[in-house]
């Protein structure tokens, strides 16, 4: 048996890791869908379900495909799917919509409580600072 090296951030339900654990998750997990957060994200067709959300690193204000990606997973939620979503190494734009979606789902109130949740499933994550302004403007209010 492979060791996981993805996480679970909603129980049995929602699943964030690093593009390697990908296919893995899928099989695992049965995930019905898996979201794609790399801006470089291959052409090549995988052998899941894989929608490509996109989230450039390091670009001024990507407010519109963090809430964008943000949504996707959300839907795929509330409409009982099992999902995994992963950026390259799952730190900073995979921790970005995990904290988004806890938010979205209402399962945190602010972005400190979300990150902490987040963090405690995958300790690996890391969200840049220009992401967590990203957030700021996206959930105003947490």
């Amino acid at each position: 048996m492979t060791q996981k090296n993805y996480h679970e951030l909603i129980k049995n339900r929602i699943f964030i890791g690093g593009a390697d654990d990908a296919k893995h998750a899928a099989e695992n997990e049965k995930a019905d869908v898996i979201f794609d957060l790399r801006a470089e994200a291959p052409d090549d067709a995988p052998e899941y379900n894989r929608i490509h959300s996109p989230i450039v690193d390091d670009a001024d204000k990507q407010d519109e495909s963090v809430k964008s990606s943000i949504d996707h997973v959300v839907k795929a939620f509330n409409e009982g799917e099992k999902v995994y979503f992963h950026c390259a190494g799952g730190s900073n734009r995979t921790g970005t919509v995990a904290i988004g979606t806890l938010l979205a789902l209402g399962q945190a109130k602010t972005i400190e409580e979300a990150e902490a949740m987040a963090k405690e499933a995958r300790p690996k994550i890391n969200v840049k600072p220009e992401m967590k302004e990203t957030l700021k403007r996206l959930f105003p209010n947490a």
